[in-house]
């Protein structure tokens, strides 16, 4: 068993990826919400997480990664921007709701918080148990 790249420690690791993108695309719509004819992005992760976590069973059977309708891995996973064309909040068609925008700032910043303590937490333990609990 590799202690430092099991589902949990890679699954963590994403998420973090996943933040830290997320609060680039969040800055980057707060930044333009005056600019005209701007359209807002999201980051869709949750749901390829949940997807490549899932033990469902696979509806076809791989033998190659590259093969369509296997089964994501969870190395492979990445975050997806997402621009939102199907929306607008003023005349000028800019889609960017300022109050919406800073509760998704707030929220990304206390999940990364949360993922980055489990993630520190795991590597002191495994640090302790390295050092045979000694500090």
């Amino acid at each position: 068993m590799d202690l430092f790249s099991n589902q949990v420690m890679i699954a963590l690791v994403k998420e973090l990826d996943a933040g830290t993108l997320r609060q680039r695309v969040i800055a980057n719509n707060i930044a333009n919400v005056n600019t005209p004819y701007f359209k807002k992005s999201t980051v869709e992760f949750d749901g390829l997480l949940k997807k490549a976590l899932s033990r469902e069973p696979v509806e076809m059977i791989t033998t190659d990664p590259r093969h369509f309708g296997g089964k994501p891995s969870l190395a492979e996973l990445r975050p997806e921007v997402i621009l939102n064309k199907s929306t607008t909040m003023r005349t000028d068609e800019n889609n960017v709701d300022i109050d919406e925008e800073m509760a998704n700032l707030a929220a990304n910043s206390m999940q990364y918080q949360a993922v980055a303590k489990e993630l520190s937490d795991r590597y002191s333990g495994l640090s302790y148990v390295i050092s045979g609990g000694r500090r």
